[in-house]
């Protein structure tokens, strides 16, 4: 997948989660430990998501791509994130999924809230 790829497929989720009533916040937060894709607001929750794209799944699913090393790195970044920003340390946090597959008729995006537990 090239950059490009990974930039149009954050684009449609971050319009699709927006469409749904979230509030973007943050976009590709890095720090050592890692990168969050997106960090939005829903309701009274910060959300702190992964966006997968795959093409083919030939090696799984989008979702089971995200294994417990990988879950591990996006925690800790998130922990960076309300580190370093500490007025969003109070609002109750959750990790979701975006997955985008091709379809029939395009793109398709399958969201997975409250994917995982830090």
């Amino acid at each position: 997948m090239t950059k490009l790829q990974g930039r149009a497929g954050e684009d449609l989720a971050c319009r699709y989660l927006q469409q749904q009533g979230m509030r973007l916040i943050a976009r590709n937060y890095r720090c050592r430990r890692g990168e969050i894709d997106l960090i939005m607001l829903h309701g009274d929750s910060l959300v702190f998501i992964e966006v997968r794209y795959r093409h083919r799944p030939n090696y799984g699913s989008a979702a089971e791509s995200i294994d417990f090393r990988k879950q591990r790195k996006i925690s800790h970044c998130a922990l960076h994130y309300l580190q370093r920003h500490p007025a969003f340390a109070r609002y109750p946090g959750r990790f979701d999924v975006v997955c985008i597959a091709p379809g029939d008729s395009g793109l398709k995006v399958k969201w997975i809230s409250d994917a995982f537990r830090a």
